[in-house]
């Protein structure tokens, strides 16, 4: 026989069990916060831009063509890698003194551009606001200098430097986001302990216990009565029988 549970045993349950199921999400979510603030390095991201354009040559002898349009936005994905190359990152990195590597820092570097644009965004992390600023300005301005040398055209120019603010945000970790990720999974946590410990005590609690675990029967129910139950005369000789039993001698 299938067993059932109705809306009000599960609210019953939930109300029964309250304490561990608020408890359980307060403790996920100080955890959370404790992780987040404390133990977790923030990290900061900044991002500039170039636009890939007619040289200067071009700009003087011809006006804008589609062709030269397309050539420009085909050149980009060449010179995307040609920014994460150690040729560019190798002086990035000399002139800024960093203890890095040409690949850890092309690590720490993202090229990017929208499709059939001719502008390039070069974003940089790391756990120093500053210095990740310093990345990508340092990396977009070395390679526009070096792309003349490599490429025989002088079609780059620099379209915004990133700055940092006097109180920059990191882009990870994301304090609210992770306190309100573990209170939910808190909650979700202790919902699930009430009904698995609800599922675990088999103790009988009531006649309707009685009924579905021992299939019998129940006549009838006998009360729990106490002294301050009975009314006032009835009371008082209880007392009185109490008394007189307390005060009688053994052997006579």
């Amino acid at each position: 026989m299938e067993e059932t549970i109705s809306l009000k045993e599960i609210f019953e349950v939930l109300k029964k069990r309250i304490g561990l199921i608020i408890s359980l999400a307060i403790l996920a979510a100080g955890l959370s916060a404790a992780y987040t603030f404390f133990l977790v390095t923030p990290t900061y991201q900044a991002s500039s831009q170039f636009i890939v354009s007619q040289s200067q040559n071009q700009q003087q002898n011809a006006p804008y063509d589609i062709n030269d349009i397309r050539t420009n936005v085909e050149l980009i994905n060449t010179y995307n890698d040609i920014i994460k190359s150690p040729r560019i990152l190798d002086i990035v990195v000399e002139e800024l003194g960093v203890d890095y590597s040409s690949s850890t820092l092309a690590n720490k570097l993202q090229v990017s551009s929208s499709e059939q644009s001719q502008v390039v965004s070069v974003t940089a992390t790391d756990s120093n606001a500053v210095l990740a600023a310093d990345l990508t300005n340092t990396t977009v301005r070395v390679f526009k200098e070096e792309v003349p040398q490599l490429m025989n055209v002088d079609n780059v120019n620099v379209l915004s430097n990133a700055e940092v603010g006097p109180n920059p945000s990191p882009l990870s970790p994301n304090p609210a986001l992770n306190i309100a990720i573990a209170l939910v999974v808190g909650l979700m946590a202790g919902v699930g302990i009430a009904f698995l410990l609800e599922y675990l005590d088999n103790t009988i609690k009531n006649e309707e216990d009685i009924e579905e675990n021992l299939g019998l029967p129940v006549l009838g129910v006998v009360s729990t009565i106490t002294i301050d139950d009975l009314p006032a005369q009835g009371r008082s000789r209880k007392k009185s029988n109490v008394t007189e039993m307390r005060g009688e001698s053994v052997g006579t």
